[in-house]
């Protein structure tokens, strides 16, 4: 999903691009080839998550699993009222009521883990779809933002796998100019800065990982 480098004229050599198309073989494209290298840096996938839209997407992405959360919440605190009533009166139990209070929040635990892991995975999933949704419309941006600018190559300075971008003057980071441009053609206005009143991602968000190119 996410570029390592994109080749200009290359439409992006990724699937944050909508295809792979073929560099072009006309006057335009010997041109380049002949002229001085000119390279630029973006971290993709931070400017992904900058955009305003990512940000909106993932604020409604957590606001439709706040439901989920509260609900494991509610049993996560279940079990643990369940376990200190059973360790406190287990002494006065008989064999088969402490038994029977065991094999319930055993049960109660094991629904927990099913629960929490099958919540898990959906949110990771439109999670996905969210930065690939966003990564396509980056990708075709900053490939439009690069040949306009006469730039041959652009690096993923975030991507610390595949390339090391170990120096770059701050002229040829085009990240913020790209993230304003993006922001510019959406429309989408920033989101409203979140406090404490914000509350907490509906379940365990993915945090930023160097995406393998395909």
């Amino acid at each position: 999903m996410l570029a390592m480098a994109f080749i200009i004229p290359a439409a992006g050599q990724t699937s944050a691009a909508p295809a792979a198309q073929k560099p072009s073989t006309g006057p335009a494209a010997g041109n380049a080839a002949a002229g001085p290298a000119k390279v630029a840096v973006i971290a993709f996938q931070a400017a992904i998550m900058k955009t305003n839209e990512f940000q909106r997407n993932f604020a409604d992405l957590q606001k439709k699993y706040d439901p989920k959360r509260q609900e494991l919440k509610t049993l996560s605190d279940e079990i643990e009222t369940l376990t200190k009533q059973l360790q406190g009166q287990s002494a006065q139990m008989s064999e088969e009521v402490r038994i029977s209070k065991t094999r319930a929040v055993d049960d109660k635990k094991k629904q927990l883990d099913r629960d929490t892991q099958d919540a898990q995975t959906d949110f990771q999933g439109e999670m996905q779809q969210v930065l690939s949704g966003v990564a396509q419309k980056l990708g075709a941006l900053m490939t439009d933002y690069a040949e306009k600018h006469g730039y041959t190559l652009v690096l993923d300075a975030g991507d610390q796998q595949t390339a090391t971008v170990l120096y770059a003057v701050p002229q040829t980071d085009i990240t913020q100019v790209i993230i304003d441009a993006y922001n510019e053609k959406s429309g989408i206005p920033a989101p409203p800065a979140q406090g404490d009143a914000g509350g907490q991602p509906a379940v365990d968000a993915p945090q930023p990982q160097p995406a393998a190119t395909h």
